[in-house]
């Protein structure tokens, strides 16, 4: 009844409901031509997990997560030069300068707190590395040199071939210029723009790293997109062309799919959303689950229209005949996105929001204006589809499939390939799987500045900090300097774990120096006297203790931060703590990049079983509601669940991690591949229930939404295939993997839902 009032109205006020549906596209046109990328390090990681929690606690003390690293590198490899230091200097004060830069936290050979200590025949004595009145000649870069391995920053302030020089400091998550979020993307433009491009050339070579400036390398990479979009869109409008011969049926599905990506990226401005580069995939999604919904409406049309029907009779019918399937179809998409809210990662949800507001929007798109504006269409001469029955010999053969014999090899071959995939996908790693940044082709200019600075510095920009929590004036006890140094030396041995520093073991080289650099003398000294001694000197700008000692993280440097190398040393920090925390001491995980990684690493993990307990529940209800029935609900279901284990065996095979960004792509796949199922299954189920056997029913489904499923997996497959050829190495992974989803799911639609269905309906597996 709602159904038919709803009919009534749509098509009775056509003129009204295309001139409210063009204003709206229009404002939000409007709003979608203001949307921005918006960038933020703190949407990439979870804030309520336990380690964040301590790097929360302590990153104005010890500094964040989210550093820049400019290597500034001498081309001949010798930077004691007057031409370098003059350079060195210049991108430091540049540096300092750049808005959103914690200018108290950026340290290079030429910052005050860059300082060396020696001892001389009165004692000790020590000050900047390069002083105040350097000069560049050759006394002066001498006494330079001097002072830089006097200071013990070989392999961090300056590389261990002397051929590059580090200048590096902390971000602020808040311009303080403008009061508003640091913008990512336009701090790493600025230093592409005023560091790169103004000091760069023949002599000097500029290397930079770092979470801002990798999201801004993939903004400009994103780019690309667009074009990657135009072609998805023009590969699709001929394939759709090819599949009903007629331009506006053609014109319709695609116009009508934009303006649904239109109208989220218009909802997500006004709602006060911008769109992150880690996301800009998710609108081409959008195009391409609207393009599926269209294709079966001007299927349904054309059919009709051949049946002799006019286009508003076709339009009205087709209306009716969709609505359902249609609805359930994009409402358990937008329901599973939307599970996707309670992973608490700022730009899963995002991604959640983003998603679900674009599927949500095609109901209205493309099951509302769709029909009423194909009303309108003359399809006299223009419509040369095939004749109807033109495919019956194919769908014939194919309703086979609901033969028992023939069923129980699908379901063999389908459950042997479920066991492969499960195995499989056990070893799927969470988090990267590669050094450098994922998202970016290993050859990429920014993959290829962090080698370099790996592979010519003694420290990595991987850092995990362990916290050590004590009482007041921690430092001057010996039993608590004593626990920390037997905790980082247990750490220091652990596999993947590059070197590591710590109060403690800075304090022994001081003592060294009090006893006349004798090695034996390299230990913490049981006098409290002693002790305080050993560790007065040493700054809490160093970031190795807080103002009254009673803070001092442990601070370890990773060879990498890939997946297997952070989970080893967390579980033996863990391991270590449980055996050696007492009363005295505390120790915290984590802080640096490496503790952010394995926090989000273990969000991920945590977050991956009940998101698709989530997202498989959510189509399950609906589902049932639907058909309200257990067996369809199973055989459209069941399908996704084998194609989602292939998926995740596939990442396997090609080492791509779950991560924050392709933890999202499983609930997109249930997604995209839900539509093919239930579109099937509303024929067939209506079939059966009209006294048709099973294989009769499978017969006119096929005959009903056959050529429409088989077309849109391929026509999206071969549209998104065309990522592979894309700057970035995210959007090639995505590329694979929707790839596989469109293709598979629509095979396990056609191929297994039948076999399955010749099983949960047995008695009706007999000839009319």
């Amino acid at each position: 009844m709602f159904i038919q009032s709803l009919e009534n109205f749509l098509f009775r006020q056509r003129l009204l409901v295309i001139a409210l549906f063009a204003i709206l596209t229009a404002v939000l046109g409007y709003q979608a031509s203001n949307i921005q990328l918006d960038a933020s390090f703190n949407k990439n990681i979870p804030l309520k997990h336990e380690y964040m929690q301590t790097y929360v606690q302590y990153s104005e003390e010890f500094g964040g997560a989210n550093t820049v690293y400019i290597s500034v590198c001498d081309r001949d490899g010798d930077i004691f030069n007057p031409h370098f230091f003059d350079t060195l200097k210049k991108v430091h004060d540049q540096l300092f300068f750049i808005p959103g830069v914690n200018r108290t936290l950026v340290n290079s050979l030429y910052s005050p707190s860059t300082r060396f200590i020696e001892v001389v025949e009165d004692g000790f004595a020590g000050g900047p590395v390069i002083p105040a009145d350097f000069q560049a000649d050759e006394q002066g870069l001498a006494q330079v040199k001097q002072n830089i391995e006097k200071a013990g920053i070989v392999g961090r302030s300056v590389s261990d071939d002397y051929s590059c020089a580090m200048v590096s400091s902390q971000l602020l998550e808040v311009n303080p210029e403008t009061g508003e979020n640091l913008d990512s993307i336009a701090l790493a433009n600025k230093l592409e723009k005023e560091i790169r491009g103004q000091f760069e050339d023949d002599k000097i070579s500029i290397h930079i790293i770092g979470f801002a400036k990798m999201i801004g390398d993939v903004a400009a990479g994103a780019k690309d997109v667009l074009v990657f979009f135009a072609i998805a869109i023009a590969i699709t409008s001929l394939m759709v062309w090819f599949f009903c011969r007629s331009v506006m049926l053609t014109v319709l599905p695609i116009v009508c799919s934009l303006m649904a990506v239109i109208w989220q990226l218009g909802m997500l401005n006004t709602m006060g959303f911008g769109l992150d580069p880690m996301s800009i995939l998710v609108p081409f999604l959008v195009f391409a689950i609207g393009v599926s919904h269209g294709v079966q409406m001007i299927n349904s049309i054309g059919k009709r229209v051949h049946e002799g029907m006019t286009a508003k009779e076709a339009s009205c019918a087709s209306f009716v005949k969709l609505l359902i399937p249609g609805g359930i179809a994009l409402l358990s998409d937008t329901v599973g996105f939307l599970t996707l809210l309670n992973i608490e990662i700022g730009i899963i949800r995002e991604l959640a929001i983003t998603a679900s507001v674009g599927v949500a929007v095609i109901i209205f798109t493309n099951l509302f204006l769709m029909p009423v504006l194909a009303s309108y269409i003359d399809f006299e001469n223009k419509f040369k589809a095939q004749p109807e029955d033109s495919h019956d010999h194919i769908w014939r053969a194919m309703s086979s499939l609901t033969k028992p014999k023939v069923a129980s090899v699908v379901i063999a071959i389908t459950v042997v390939l479920y066991a492969f995939g499960f195995v499989k996908s056990q070893d799927m790693k969470i988090g990267d799987m590669q050094a450098g940044a994922p998202s970016l082709h290993a050859d990429s200019r920014y993959n290829q500045d962090t080698f370099l600075i790996t592979d010519r510095y003694a420290i990595s920009t991987d850092i995990l900090k362990v916290i050590v929590e004590t009482k007041e004036s921690g430092c001057t006890y010996h039993s608590v300097m004593d626990q920390i140094d037997r905790f980082q030396w247990r750490l220091e041995n652990v596999e993947g774990v590059q070197s590591a520093v710590s109060l403690s073991s800075v304090a022994k080289v001081v003592n060294t120096g009090f006893n006349e650099g004798n090695l034996n003398w390299r230990t913490l000294p049981r006098n409290s006297t002693s002790l305080v001694q050993s560790t007065a000197r040493i700054e809490t700008s160093t970031g190795l203790l807080n103002r009254d000692c009673s803070v001092m993280p442990i601070i370890l440097f990773l060879e990498d931060h890939k997946a297997e190398t952070i989970e080893r040393i967390v579980d033996e920090v863990k391991k270590a703590r449980e055996e050696m925390q007492n009363d005295e001491v505390t120790f915290r995980l984590a802080s640096g990049s490496a503790g952010v990684m394995a926090a989000t690493n273990e969000a991920v993990e945590a977050a991956q079983i009940p998101m698709l307990w989530y997202v498989y529940g959510a189509v399950i209800a609906l589902c049932l509601l639907s058909f309200r029935s257990v067996k369809a609900t199973i055989s459209v279901v069941l399908p996704l669940f084998v194609v989602s284990t292939l998926a995740q065996a596939l990442m396997t095979s090609l080492e791509i991690g779950l991560t924050v960004s392709t933890l999202p792509v499983i609930a997109l796949g249930v997604g995209i591949g839900v539509d093919y199922g239930i579109y099937i299954l509303s024929t067939m189920v209506e079939s059966l229930r009209n006294g048709h056997s099973l294989r009769t029913s499978y017969f006119n489904a096929l005959k009903e939404r056959g050529s429409a499923v088989l077309f849109t997996g391929l026509t999206l497959a071969i549209g998104v295939s065309t990522w592979v050829f894309s700057a970035l190495k995210f959007q090639v992974d995505m590329g694979i993997l929707l790839t596989f989803m469109f293709l598979v799911n629509m095979l396990g639609a056609i191929l297994v839902l039948p076999a399955l269905a010749s099983f949960l309906w047995r008695k009706q597996n007999t000839a009319d």
